[in-house]
């Protein structure tokens, strides 16, 4: 049985996220699925975030509820995650998702690579590695 659990103290979608997920669903006809927020492999100075869409709900995610969206965080991410905010900028300047994460004691330029502190980087120069 996932973990359902409304704490929003885990991740936060916004209002504009969760107003475009539903609206990215919506355009792909994936009634029912869910947003999944989950750390994947390393980057030049730590983990990179990852967004999905589907509809495959484990035994072990973590499961919330917000602004009409089911949010799902695999047991692991919700480590690096805790206290996220995920939202969505729509201006003049720039368009998409956003992810702010308190655990985040460093980052690269690129912004796609936090180091959380919660497991040691390799790399002493965060931005080294990127394009």
């Amino acid at each position: 049985m996932a973990n359902n659990n409304d704490d929003p103290n885990l991740v936060t979608l916004t209002e504009p996220a969760a107003n475009a997920i539903r609206d990215l669903m919506s355009k792909r006809n994936l009634e029912g699925y869910a947003l999944r927020i989950f750390i994947s492999g390393a980057s030049c100075s730590g983990f990179q975030y990852g967004m999905a869409l589907e509809d495959n709900v484990r035994e072990d995610d973590y499961v919330l509820e917000q602004h009409g969206v089911q949010v799902v965080v695999d047991e692991i991410s919700i480590n690096y995650l805790a206290g996220a905010t995920i939202d969505f900028i729509d201006n003049t300047e720039v368009s998409g998702f956003l992810i702010r994460n308190p655990n985040v004691i460093t980052g690269c330029g690129c912004g796609n690579s936090p180091a959380t502190g919660k497991a040691p980087s390799s790399n002493t120069n965060p931005c080294a590695g990127c394009h």
